[in-house]
This record gives C-alpha cells, sequence and structure tokens, in this order.
C-alpha cells in the first residue's frame, strides 16, 4: 500500500537508486558525436567583460557559427528584456543592437528559448507544426501557464522557439526530460527536440498518441528520429561524463582566430550557454556533478541522435509491485516455516536478487526497475516478523516462566535463565536435600469423593503446598498422584538447603491447616512428610529430544521411606540424622531407629516440631529435657511410664501430634526398641 500511496520518500529512493545505477555505468556515446556548446564560462568573461553581454556580441556569435557552418545554433539564454547596452536605449540614437541581432537570427537556423516562470506572459504559439496519431495527448501534457519568453522581434526572426525549462518540479537533481509542454491550446517542444527539427530542416512534429487510445503520449517523431516518451512527453536523462571538446570557449569564437574552430563546429548542432558559477544556471546531474543547464539540454540530444533511452513504462510500476508482494509473503513464509536466522539470510538473500535484478534491467535492457522497495520490503517485513516473533517468544517465556515459577522459586529461575548449561543433558552428584510428601488415606478419601471434586481438592493442597516449596527455594521434581518429590540445591546453590527444606515442610503444615480450615465441615487431610540429606545424582535423565530435570541415588530412596515411615512414628514430618545435624537450631526430637523398606539397617530418624523460635521457648526447652530424660531411662531399661507421662504433658501445649507419637512409644514398643539405644 506505501508503494502503491508512491509518496515523496518513496520516490525520493527509487530516483537515488536509478542516479546510482547511472553512476555505476553511465551512458557510453560515439567520439563524433555532432553537438558541441559554445561555453560562456570564467574566463571568456574575464576577456569579454562582466555579464550580461550586448546583443551585438550575441549577434556576432550567431554569425560565426552560420559562418563555420554550424547546422544549428541554440541559445540557452533569455533575452525577455531589450539591450541596456544597445546605443539607441542609452543615448536614443544610434545602432539598435536588438535588430541587430533579430536580422542576424533571420539569417540562419538559429533556435531561442523560453522559461517556465510563476508569473509571466502567456507562451507564445510554437514555431514547429504539430501532428497527431491517436487519441489528443495534449491534456497529459505539462502546463506552461507563464513564461519569460524573447522579445518578440527576436522571437519572430529566430527559425525555433524552444522550453529551456528541466522538468516540472523545477529544483533539484535533473533526472527527466519534458520534451513537450502545453500552453493550453498546442503543444510547445522543448529546447533539445527545436534544436534537432531546426537542425534538420522539418517543419512539422509528430507526437504519436496511445495506441490504446488513452490521452497519453506514447513518443515523439523528429524529422528520421522516433524517441519514445513516458505518458506526459517526457525521457529520463542518461548522462555520461562529457569530453572537454564538447565545450568551446565563448572568448575562442569571439577571438580573431574563431576561423580555427571550424573543424569542431561545421555540420555540428551547436548550444550556446554559460557554466560561469555567477549565471545561476548550475544544476545536478544524476552522476551527482554540479553541471551547467545547457549540458543537460545536450545529454537529451545526444540520446536522442543515439538512440539511448531508459525505460519505465506503465508494466515496470505493476511488475514491482508484483515483486514486493511475493518477496513480503516469501519472508513471512520463511520465517513462520524456520527461524530467524534463516529468516534473515533469506531476506539479504532477496534483498540481493532485487538489486542483482534492477542492475540486470538498467545495465542490459535499459529498463529502470526500482529494487530499492522490494530491498525496503524484505527488511522491513523481515524487522515486523522478527518482532512479532519475538514479542510471541516473549509471551511465551513469560507464561512459561510463570507456568516454572509454580516449580521453582523465582530467583533460582533467573539463574537458570541466565546459564543455560545447568539444564544439559546429564548429572552430576552433590550433596541435596530431598523431601516427600504424601496425603495419608488417600485411597479411602478418593473413594468417598467425586473424581471433580478430589481433583478440585488436590489442586487446592498442590497450590499451598507447592507455594510454601518454592517459597524456600526449592525445586519441585513432580507431583506423582497425591504426591510431591522436591529438592533443594540443584541446578544451582541453595546455601543451608536442609534448613531451606525443614521450613518449607513446616510451612506446608501451615498451609494444611489454613486449606482444612477453609474446607468446613469436610473430613479434614493429613499429610506424611520425609526429608534426607545427603549425596545424590542430579541432571537430566532421558534423551536429547525428551528429558527430565530430576535426582537419584540412596538419598531420594530414604527421604521416600521416611515419608512412609511417618505412618510408624505417628508424626507429620520426619527427618534424616544428616538433616537435623545440617539444621540444628531448629526444633527436633528424637524420634528413634525404624525399618525402612529396602535398607538393611534400621534408620535414625527424628520429629521436625517447629521453628528456631520454638527451638528457644521455654516449653521446648523442657520438652527437649524430659524428652532426654525418658530416653535415658529406655536406654537402661526401667521403668519409663513417669517419664513418658511428663513428655505427653508437655507436648500437648506444643503440639499434640507428639501425644500420638509417645502412645505409639507406649502401646507398640516393639517398633520403637531402637529407641532407647539412640541416646
Amino acid at each position: 500500500m506505501l508503494r502503491a500511496a508512491d509518496p515523496y520518500a518513496v520516490r525520493v529512493a527509487r530516483e537515488t537508486t536509478f542516479d546510482t545505477f547511472q553512476q555505476l555505468k553511465p551512458r557510453t556515446a560515439p567520439a563524433d558525436l555532432p553537438v558541441r556548446i559554445v561555453d560562456i564560462d570564467e574566463a571568456s568573461l574575464a576577456a569579454i567583460g562582466q555579464w550580461p553581454w550586448s546583443r551585438q556580441d550575441m549577434a556576432r556569435i550567431a554569425s560565426r557559427l552560420a559562418e563555420l557552418g554550424a547546422a544549428a545554433v541554440v541559445f540557452d539564454i533569455l533575452f525577455p528584456e531589450p539591450d541596456r547596452l544597445s546605443p539607441s536605449n542609452i543615448l536614443g540614437s544610434g545602432d539598435d543592437y536588438d535588430a541587430l541581432f533579430a536580422q542576424t537570427l533571420a539569417a540562419g537556423p538559429n533556435v531561442l528559448v523560453m522559461s517556465r516562470v510563476g508569473t509571466g506572459v502567456p507562451a507564445p504559439a510554437p514555431k514547429a507544426g504539430f501532428a497527431m496519431t491517436g487519441t489528443d495527448p495534449l491534456a497529459s501534457l505539462p502546463i506552461l501557464d507563464g513564461v519569460a519568453a524573447p522579445l518578440p522581434m527576436l522571437a519572430a526572426a529566430a527559425t525555433g522557439l524552444g522550453v529551456a525549462s528541466l522538468d516540472r518540479e523545477g529544483a533539484g537533481v535533473a533526472r527527466r526530460l519534458p520534451l513537450l509542454w502545453s500552453n493550453g491550446a498546442a503543444p510547445l517542444p522543448t529546447l533539445a527536440v527545436e534544436a534537432l527539427r531546426v537542425a534538420q530542416g522539418v517543419s512539422t512534429l509528430v507526437v504519436l498518441g496511445d495506441a490504446s487510445g488513452s490521452p497519453t503520449v506514447a513518443g515523439l517523431r523528429i524529422g528520421t528520429l522516433d524517441v519514445p516518451t513516458g505518458p506526459s512527453g517526457d525521457i529520463w536523462l542518461y548522462y555520461r561524463d562529457l569530453p572537454e571538446s564538447t565545450f568551446v570557449p565563448a572568448a575562442d569564437l569571439l577571438g580573431d582566430d574563431y576561423g580555427n574552430l571550424a573543424p569542431l563546429l561545421n555540420g555540428h548542432i551547436v548550444l550556446v550557454g554559460a557554466s560561469a558559477t555567477g549565471l545561476l544556471d548550475i544544476r545536478v546531474s544524476a552522476l551527482g556533478e554540479a553541471v551547467p543547464g545547457v549540458s543537460i539540454h545536450l545529454q537529451a540530444i545526444e540520446q536522442m541522435l543515439t538512440g539511448t533511452f531508459l525505460q519505465r513504462a506503465d508494466w515496470v510500476a505493476g511488475l514491482e509491485l508484483l515483486i514486493i508482494a511475493t518477496c513480503g509473503l516469501a519472508v513471512v513464509l520463511v520465517l513462520m516455516l524456520t527461524g530467524p536466522m534463516v529468516g534473515l539470510l533469506f531476506s539479504v538473500m532477496i534483498a540481493a536478487v532485487a538489486t542483482a535484478g534492477g542492475w540486470l534491467a538498467f545495465s542490459q535492457f535499459g529498463v529502470l526497475l526500482d529494487p530499492s522497495f522490494a530491498l525496503f520490503t524484505a527488511l522491513v517485513v523481515y524487522a515486523a516478523m522478527a518482532f512479532f516473533r519475538f514479542a510471541v517468544t516473549d509471551a511465551d517465556k513469560r507464561r512459561i516462566r510463570r507456568a516454572f515459577a509454580h516449580y521453582v522459586e523465582p530467583s533460582l529461575l533467573t539463574q537458570i535463565e541466565a546459564d543455560a548449561g545447568l539444564l544439559k543433558l546429564g548429572g552430576d552428584v552433590r550433596e541435596m536435600t530431598v523431601m516427600f510428601s504424601d496425603v495419608r488415606n488417600f485411597t479411602a478419601l478418593s473413594e468417598r469423593t467425586s473424581p471433580a471434586e478430589l481433583v478440585a481438592m488436590l489442586n487446592r493442597l498442590f497450590a499451598g503446598l507447592g507455594a510454601a516449596i518454592v517459597a524456600h527455594l526449592g525445586t519441585i521434581d513432580k507431583f506423582m498422584g497425591d504426591a510431591i518429590m522436591a529438592f533443594w540445591n540443584a541446578p544451582v546453590d541453595v546455601p543451608r538447603h536442609a534448613r531451606h527444606a525443614c521450613e518449607a515442610a513446616l510451612d506446608m503444615r501451615k498451609a494444611l491447616r489454613t486449606l482444612n480450615a477453609e474446607q468446613g465441615g469436610v473430613e479434614p487431610i493429613a499429610i506424611g512428610i520425609g526429608i534426607s540429606t545427603g549425596p545424590a545424582l542430579v541432571g537430566n535423565m532421558g534423551f536429547e529430544a525428551r528429558f527430565d530435570y530430576s535426582c537419584i541415588g540412596d538419598t531420594v530412596n530414604v527421604a521416600s521411606r521416611i515419608e512412609g515411615a511417618c505412618k510408624t512414628v505417628c508424626y507429620d514430618i520426619v527427618v534424616t540424622t544428616e538433616t537435623r545435624a545440617a539444621a540444628p537450631e531448629l526444633a527436633f526430637l528424637a524420634g528413634g531407629s525404624v525399618g525402612l523398606k529396602g535398607i538393611s539397617q534400621p534408620e535414625p530418624v527424628h520429629l521436625l516440631v517447629g521453628n528456631a523460635e520454638l527451638a528457644q521457648s521455654e516449653a521446648f526447652q523442657a520438652l527437649a529435657a524430659a524428652h532426654e530424660a525418658l530416653l535415658a531411662v529406655w536406654s537402661i531399661g526401667a521403668d519409663a511410664r513417669p517419664e513418658l507421662d511428663r513428655c505427653r504433658e508437655l507436648a500437648m501445649a506444643i503440639d499434640p501430634r507428639l501425644v500420638d507419637f509417645y502412645d505409639a512409644c507406649l502401646t507398640r514398643p516393639g517398633d520403637f526398641a531402637p529407641l532407647r539405644t539412640v541416646a
């Protein structure tokens, strides 16, 4: 849509690209082209005098050029006012240089020019006759509403009269030259066309209308020359570097030895113009050079003489739109099907192919096919798609991050993101703390609860328990039915990981209490938690296409079995001796040694009663002392009933679950026989 609208910036980019092509491959031409410039340069001004020169000097130039055999003399100079240097204008009598100049013009094949101005006299009627083929194209020609024209006597004396304005946009780089203008009633030829008409001695120009019936120009016939044009009767200027011999200093022509110039001027179209900076006829060519305006007309004449034209037909713009759409869609598809790197390479390839195609069309066929917008399209569409992919990927990343945040504490997740090597396939052995948590009597609970209610209940439970684990820097390994496995100190280091695990277990206990309170009269849920600390192999287990980050080893097995032993010791949080030793500031009580399935020796276990604040309280200190006394009595085989009752009494004020532990010790002493040796 942007290219179809073709705003100024797009046109500038396109035309700058065409300028670049010309700079890489300027027009070539034979060395003997019959066109010359009589140049009013700085040296001529120094020799003849400051500008303006008198019409007497202009008459001498015209007569001498006719004498030297010029085929046509074209003055790219305006003569809109009487000559201020003429004696008749200065003294009121004497020679009239304007009349002298008019007489000289009438004697030879001379062309004068007029120039478009914002306000001025209406454009005069053309001196050339016009024949039209096809639909009248007058409406498509640029309007020449106001002009600066030669004095009537000069215009009447001249053989031809052309328009010197280079383009309709005025200032800037001279890229196109209108060959025909309109005065509202008839076409008017440009200076270059009129020069070729007069040089060939033809009286009529043939305007070739569009064969399809459109009121546009297809071409112009000047004597024996056929010139293809754009719809508004213009041509693209194709520049070359002009040799020095093209320019003949005006001072040489006005000098005594002007006859020596005959070989340079005989049979040539001679343009008289100025290259002196102070005469303000300097333009910028497509080659990026400041050149005199008269040389641009000479370039156009050379193009028409040699038939060297740059083509930009209507179908070229349509082809560009097709290329742009194809390139854009191709980039979109490649990016969707591959990725940013392949998309970037493809976009660069599209840009390169478009540039090469534009250059080939220009260099081999003279067709101006714009690659700049296709290049722009490929890169902008790539950037837009890459940004879109980035936005989608970033949104996915945030969504995944939020999901992983349920399994890993955000600060740990940040470290994982910063070092992807932490998630490499394989593993390493490191000191870890592993936790297993399980719902008690889940089978019976599931029989009494509908599947939908059971899933909702488990989701609420796991949300509370999982949040406690993540809050204490734990990594949730997996949810297994009604159980949770979590570990600490992987994939990144977690200092004091055993304490973090124990504090997470205590917060899980609080979360469960809150959940049971919110359920009201529903049967409360109970869990058991087992924690073990020791070496384990942790890493990505599986294969390259699919793997699971987990840990294995004896520490993991012990944690799982200890969670099961919670039923035996009748307490909800049980840890190993290594875990207790790693977090001595918390409130622990020795739980004896229990037999674990698959482990040959009984495992000493400890009850996690509370946090460090509870461990420092007087109530717990008293319970701990009574518990030690109980162990001492048991160790010698004496009757421990008084000490047991004392422990039950103190435990009631701290955690009623401890009463169940002491009752189990009393009613099932066989299960706790090793308790007698813990001390």
